[in-house]
């Protein structure tokens, strides 16, 4: 608690420095101390990912940017700007404590090990590699979030507790704006805290999003940049960059040149795909411009069959899947074993009520909000209908109907209640394991430690072998299937699997330099044999 309460004293005076720092060059800002914090982490995410293409983002670029944000923050006497939280310090502070205890604790996320930090990893030491989908399939995601975290992870946040951090920003932010019901939301995103997860900064971007739009913001060139800034952070957000294009033309009726930033920032996205996964979008390869450092087909096409089996949460197999009828496609779907089918079900029904109730308020930009939702749930049910995919849609429903109705007592009335219940969770996960043995995440809840109160709880690195195929040597976590912190080059267990079974082996563009990235090439006789040797030496070591 104390070091993450370090980083946070630390790294929230640096970025309200640094986001007065873009206000200067931009010329244009979200109103108040939260917002030029939240121009600070866009600033700095967008150049960071421009900067990776060329360097790692290491401890020297994170001094430099820490430094003038620093500068910034006490060159402007930003510090003065804290003075509207004297009436409501106490909550702030409560709510801080509860943030940073429940972000004490051990990463349970599966994601965390597979994805998070190895991502992490290797944009600190490398930046973004060119084809590093070819050595790990999920490494071509690169999201924005992470780049952002790997920037701050050297010295300022070492155990990649920044959700916590954007969690204390987030509450800032509703006590400025006096939005009072983004405190209810607070207690469910604490179980996204002790994770570089990007689903918490999606859910907070996008709901601060939404509510300068329904408090009519008219500054549509930064909303709509920011709106594709979250898109680039998940692009399973579809529906914001959406909404904030019909807010721009069809409501404030801006000018098309106020979406040219957000449209560049688009760009960006998709040369960043481009570089890591070779299409523009992770991880659909509908549009192939031919760089020979996108990943194999056949690769591609088990990953595309696996996600379809994550839709119905691994209970069938493709075939089967693929013998369904249009009716047991949905029926399956809706009435999975467990509590993802309660989730499913939730989904649809929030859907048809909140379509009702658009039609019903008849105001347009309820009516923009209900279809830019419709469109990206038909996007995500078409590609991989997995409930983390659509669990933000729940949260906007709740924020557009419910609006109005909290105000400051009711929040904070439901902030208490919720919190009682989430803390009790992670203090008593057999709780979760007892009554919810569906829910697996659950059984990954670690127990609490009182070294907890002064550094937050992480792993220790898991053992690891080296092998070598063609001009690649790299490393496999021995008896685990992630990475987690496998020294890079890292390959997870499942992909030797997969590349063998396609013929296949990742190598080296240019054997001296792993910078210069990733590709794939077709097994020799000489290299069937050593990975086929890798496979025996991967399934003995779980005997």
């Amino acid at each position: 608690m104390l070091l993450i309460l370090f980083s946070t004293i630390l790294i929230i005076p640096a970025l309200l420095g640094l986001g007065k720092a873009v206000e200067s060059i931009i010329r244009t800002s979200f109103s108040g101390i939260s917002g030029k914090i939240l121009l600070g982490i866009f600033g700095v995410s967008i150049f960071w990912t421009i900067l990776a293409f060329f360097l790692p983002l290491n401890i020297y670029v994170e001094i430099f940017t820490v430094l003038i944000g620093i500068f910034f923050f006490f060159k402007d006497k930003l510090y003065q700007e804290f003075q509207f939280l004297k009436k409501d310090y106490f909550l702030l502070l409560s709510i801080s404590l509860i943030i940073l205890f429940c972000s004490s604790y051990y990463p349970y996320i599966l994601d965390h090990f597979g994805y998070y930090v190895p991502t992490i990893k290797w944009l600190t030491e490398y930046g973004l590699v060119k084809g590093i989908s070819n050595l790990d399939l999920t490494l071509g995601q690169m999201s924005v979030w992470h780049i952002f975290q790997a920037g701050f992870s050297n010295f300022s946040d070492p155990f990649l507790r920044m959700n916590a951090v954007l969690l204390i920003i987030y509450v800032i932010y509703s006590i400025e704006k006096k939005s009072w019901i983004q405190l209810c939301f607070i207690p469910v995103l604490l179980l996204f805290s002790q994770s570089p997860s990007p689903d918490l900064p999606v859910i907070i971007f996008s709901l601060i999003i939404l509510n300068e739009i329904l408090l009519k913001n008219k500054n549509t060139s930064l909303l709509f940049a920011f709106s594709v800034f979250v898109f680039a952070i998940k692009p399973t957000m579809i529906w914001l960059p959406i909404l904030s294009f019909f807010y721009t033309i069809l409501i404030v009726k801006s000018d098309f040149k106020n979406l040219l930033p957000g449209i560049l920032i688009i760009f960006l996205f998709f040369i960043k795909n481009i570089w890591t996964f070779g299409h523009p979008i992770f991880p659909v390869s509908i549009i192939d411009i031919g760089v020979y450092w996108k990943p194999n087909p056949e690769v591609l096409k088990i990953s595309s069959q696996y996600a379809i089996q994550k839709t119905y949460d691994m209970q069938y197999s493709y075939e089967e899947i693929q013998k369904f009828s249009s009716f047991n496609y949905i029926k399956n779907w809706l009435f999975l074993n467990g509590i993802k089918s309660k989730i499913n079900i939730l989904f649809i029904i929030s859907l048809i009520i909140f379509s009702v109730f658009a039609f019903v308020k008849k105001k347009k930009i309820i009516l923009l909000i209900c279809i830019s939702l419709i469109i990206k749930s038909i996007l995500v049910l078409l590609f991989s209908a997995q409930y983390r995919f659509f669990i933000d849609v729940f949260f906007v429903i709740f924020f557009v109907i419910f609006f109005t109705y909290f105000d400051k007592k009711k929040s904070i009335a439901a902030f208490s209640f919720l919190s009682i219940i989430s803390v009790g969770l992670l203090i008593l996960p057999n709780i979760l394991q007892t009554y919810l043995p569906s829910f697996r995440l659950g059984n990954f809840i670690g127990k609490f430690k009182v070294e907890q109160l002064y550094k937050p709880s992480v792993y220790e690195p898991t053992p690891f072998d080296t092998f070598k195929v063609g001009n690649l040597k790299f490393n496999v976590s021995r008896k685990y299937p992630y990475n987690y912190e496998t020294p890079t080059p890292a390959i997870s267990s499942s992909y030797i699997f997969d590349y063998e079974k396609a013929g296949i082996s990742p190598q080296l563009i240019d054997k001296n330099n792993i910078k210069k990235g990733f590709m794939w090439k077709k097994l020799n006789p000489e290299d069937k044999k050593e990975a086929q040797n890798i496979i025996n030496s991967i399934n003995n070591s779980y005997k």
